[in-house]
């Protein structure tokens, strides 16, 4: 599926699972998340609010129009601030503004990604003033120094150790989008550079919150159980002295269209190879998302999937294998993925992976598998993402990346419209052999000195 899921209440849940067993008769989808109210204060910032009295919970999500895509001279800086912001401010301490929401029995967490990052907060509905005045804190006195700096900073290249250079897969990835991406920022990882992150100023940062961090660059959702009229009141106190951008800088970079296989090989001193291939695919909202979702699940949906079965099972020449198409602002990324057994040769997986995007392209899919592969997408989408946290999380998304909030009445309807031409025909289109990204992550030869042949 989409690496950004669609995201649904509880109260479609019910419809749209039995619309997912093929239950489509009455095309009429009660979907709350149209009621959803978007305000725009005069400095730009632009407020959802959804009151949903189900449960006495509200989820608070501040949404950053700011991600590694967005990173110019330093890398890294947008996950940077993610951390950064939960160290204190003028009026909060360190670490204070977390402690305030767990003491009234509530959590918050963060996140970045290439295109956005999100400041997310579930708390009690009586608890909602004290997250609109500890945002809105944050935003005008966030403590950037470079004691601040220096603290997150380790934290952020500690991850990046953790997470990318010391996991086989991570590099496997790094490598794959600095490869596959010529022109486009989402060639470098959203972590960062080592060296950037390492070497990042606090010039560089203040520049970066002042450029970016901005009303009219961020997107606020509040659904649940609250007084909508109250919170937008309370939000225009807090925020309304913002002052907004005049203008935020934007890259306006094209792609250039990819001529032939590019190859890398990554040396790391692991047991099972790692296989990374990708295609260029279309960018978040294009018409095709939905075929080139279906087609993903038909290839790697459970252990019944054609890659899954020919790989893992019949050949036994991978421990596991799947496919994914994930969609930026900006662009979109067909990946096709497997880790190899230690007795297997890689160059045969990649072989008989491909082998199965070719049958995708020459042979119509059947019947079957093209009903089962739309009923796991629809009842992925729905079963997941049914609390007040993932509304928030569908209509920001949606107001953030595409500038509107998507039906799931059409959501639904896109998915089931798809046929075995549409999945041919998007094989066809993206999936070329000429437009393929492939990295091989394995051990170093033994006549490889050491510190020599890594990548």
């Amino acid at each position: 599926m989409r690496a950004h899921s669609r995201i649904v209440s509880s109260t479609i849940a019910i419809v749209a699972v039995s619309c997912a067993a093929g239950a489509f008769a009455n095309p009429a989808v009660d979907d709350s998340a149209l009621r959803t109210r978007q305000t725009q204060l005069e400095n730009g910032l632009t407020v959802l609010t959804l009151e949903d009295h189900t449960t006495p919970v509200v989820a608070f999500q501040m949404w950053v129009r700011v991600g590694s895509s967005d990173e110019t001279r330093v890398t890294g800086l947008a996950h940077l601030f993610e951390h950064m912001m939960f160290r204190g401010s003028k009026n909060i301490p360190p670490e204070g503004h977390g402690q305030l929401i767990q003491s009234r029995g509530g959590r918050t967490n963060a996140y970045t990604t290439s295109d956005m990052t999100v400041y997310t907060t579930e708390i009690p509905a009586e608890a909602l003033p004290l997250v609109i005045a500890l945002e809105a804190e944050r935003l005008a006195n966030l403590d950037i120094s470079e004691q601040t700096l220096a603290s997150e900073r380790e934290v952020v290249l500690e991850e990046r150790r953790m997470r990318t250079e010391d996991q086989p897969g991570g590099r496997a990835r790094e490598a794959l989008y600095a490869l596959t991406f010529q022109a486009l920022p989402y060639r470098w990882p959203v972590i960062g550079w080592r060296s950037d992150i390492a070497n990042a100023t606090i010039e560089d940062c203040r520049e970066f919150f002042s450029t970016f961090y901005v009303p009219n660059n961020i997107v606020i959702a509040i659904v649940g159980d609250f007084d909508a009229d109250a919170a937008l009141e309370q939000v225009r106190e807090s925020f309304g002295g913002l002052a907004r951008a005049p203008e935020i800088p934007r890259h306006s970079t094209e792609e250039p269209r990819q001529s032939g296989i590019r190859r890398a090989r990554v040396h790391f001193d692991l047991n099972a190879p790692v296989l990374a291939t990708a295609w260029h695919a279309p960018p978040a909202g294009h018409p095709d998302a939905e075929a080139l979702d279906v087609a993903s699940e038909i290839l790697s949906g459970g252990r019944s999937s054609r890659v899954y079965r020919r790989l893992v099972y019949e050949e036994q020449s991978a421990l596991s294998a799947y496919s994914v198409y994930s969609e930026f602002a900006g662009a979109g990324l067909f990946g096709a993925y497997a880790s190899v057994r230690p007795d297997a040769s890689i160059d045969r997986v990649e072989a008989l992976f491909m082998e199965e995007i070719a049958r995708l392209r020459d042979e119509p899919v059947t019947a079957e598998e093209l009903e089962k592969a739309k009923r796991q997408i629809e009842v992925s989408m729905i079963h997941q993402l049914t609390t007040n946290a993932a509304i928030a999380g569908r209509v920001g998304y949606d107001v953030t990346i595409l500038g509107e909030i998507r039906s799931l009445e059409d959501r639904l309807a896109a998915i089931q419209a798809v046929d075995a031409d549409d999945v041919q025909r998007v094989a066809r289109t993206y999936l070329l052999d000429a437009g393929r990204n492939v990295v091989h992550v394995v051990s170093p030869p033994a006549s490889t000195e050491p510190g020599q042949g890594d990548s």
